[in-house]
Parts: structure tokens; C-alpha cells; sequence
């Protein structure tokens, strides 16, 4: 299986999401700079954290218009894996392929430390190794984090089990409805605020964040059969 994370200019999380396959899977993995646009060998793309083209605008926007985007769509819709974690999440709603907006935390405050998340739909590709209801420790680090959508989105969002996270217990940002994570109506995109590249190790404070990387090799293998497995 082969995975993908870009590189936009200010993306500062590009190594961990890049170490955190190696360490948990095993799987070849490429670093793509955000001026390439052919993402076809690739089976899962990962938009990793940071501040893409710093911030300028709104977090995400710029990168919205980088040559990448369009082949992250292409893949989007071929049914590709694609997961944008933090400022990926960002990017994920500034390009349309993920619904709502990132704004500012409620308090104006950056937050970074252990985020307790509940598991609300683990039949995505990159959560079928949680159970339903499960409480999992997740660290974040944002300062653009409050999750918003209008009433009739959030509906639809509820509506199509496309909450993947909540905030368990404190909300550190504000978010409409606790959410941390959404997922597409296909459930091949996944955007959320928590950070599971930093949690793969108990030497990180958590381990949670590994099933999310052993999930998608799980469903790809599944899909591919046998010939996958290698």
C-alpha cells in the first residue's frame, strides 16, 4: 500500500505523519511537494498539520489553490484514502471536499496537550479498529480549531453518521456539537482537529492513534485481497 504526505510550504508535520506509517505499518511512503499533480500510485494521501503558506488569509485557503489540490480531488473522488489531520482539516473544508469551516478557539488561546475523543462512527477506513462509543486520548495543538457548520449541515451530518470524534470531555475550542472529526458521505475522507501521528507511542503519552494507521491498511488489504498482502 502506498501512502502519500504532502507538503505545502509551512506544513510542519509532514515528518511525523511520515514516521508515524513507518513506525505503525511498515508501508512505503513518499513525501509529495504541493506543485505535483499526479497523485494516481498513491492509495492513501495524508495532508498533514501545520501552517500551510503561514496562515495568510485563513488557515487553508491559500493552499486551496495549490497545483495538488486538483489531483487530491481526483483521488477524493476515485475513492482513494485520503486523511487531513489539523491544518489538513482545514485545507479538507477550504476545498470543498470536507463541509463546514475552522475558526478561531472560543478563548483566542493556541491549546496543545492530551485531548480525550470519543469514537462516534468506526465503520470509516480509518477508524473500523475502534469500537463505537470508545474513549480514546488524542493530543491537539491549534489555535483555528472551532469546528462550525449551519444547523442544516450539522443535520445532514448526523444524519449520514459523518461525526467521527467528539470532544470528550472539555471542549477545548468551541466546536458546534464537540465535534473533532467529520468524515465524507463516502467515508474515504476524514478531516480532524486531534493529532494520531502524535500518538503512537506510549513514549508520545498515547498509543491511541496507532489504530487509525492499522485500520486503513486493514480495509485496503481487504479490498485488494490476498495479492495485497505483502
Amino acid at each position: 500500500m502506498n501512502f502519500a504526505v504532502l507538503v505545502f510550504p509551512g506544513s510542519n508535520c509532514d515528518l511525523d505523519c511520515y514516521k508515524a506509517v513507518e513506525s505503525t505499518i511498515g508501508q512505503p511512503v513518499d513525501y509529495v511537494w504541493q506543485t505535483e499533480t499526479d497523485l494516481s500510485k498513491y492509495d492513501c494521501i495524508i495532508v498533514p498539520g501545520g501552517f500551510s503558506y503561514g496562515d495568510y488569509l485563513r488557515c487553508g485557503a491559500i493552499a486551496n489553490f495549490a497545483p495538488v489540490m486538483g489531483a487530491l480531488k481526483e483521488a477524493a473522488r476515485a475513492g482513494k484514502y485520503i486523511l487531513g489531520i489539523c491544518n489538513g482539516f482545514q485545507i479538507l473544508t477550504e476545498s470543498g471536499l470536507l463541509p463546514g469551516a475552522l475558526m478561531r478557539n472560543k478563548t483566542l488561546k493556541f491549546r496543545c496537550h492530551p485531548s480525550a475523543l470519543e469514537v462516534v462512527n468506526n465503520k470509516t477506513p480509518f477508524t473500523n479498529q475502534y469500537a463505537a462509543g470508545e474513549k480514546i486520548d488524542i493530543p491537539i495543538a491549534h489555535g483555528e480549531g472551532n469546528y462550525y457548520c449551519d444547523e442544516a449541515t450539522l443535520k445532514e451530518l448526523q444524519a449520514h453518521n459523518q461525526i467521527v470524534f467528539r470532544y470528550a470531555a472539555e471542549n477545548p475550542n468551541g466546536s458546534v456539537a464537540d465535534i473533532a472529526g467529520i468524515c465524507s458521505k463516502e467515508g474515504n475522507v476524514v478531516g480532524m482537529m486531534p493529532h494520531p501521528e502524535r500518538a503512537v507511542d506510549q513514549l508520545l503519552g498515547s498509543e491511541d492513534g496507532v489504530r487509525m494507521f492499522t485500520s486503513i491498511l486493514s480495509t485496503w488489504r481487504e479490498k485488494h485481497g490476498a495479492a495485497a498482502i505483502g
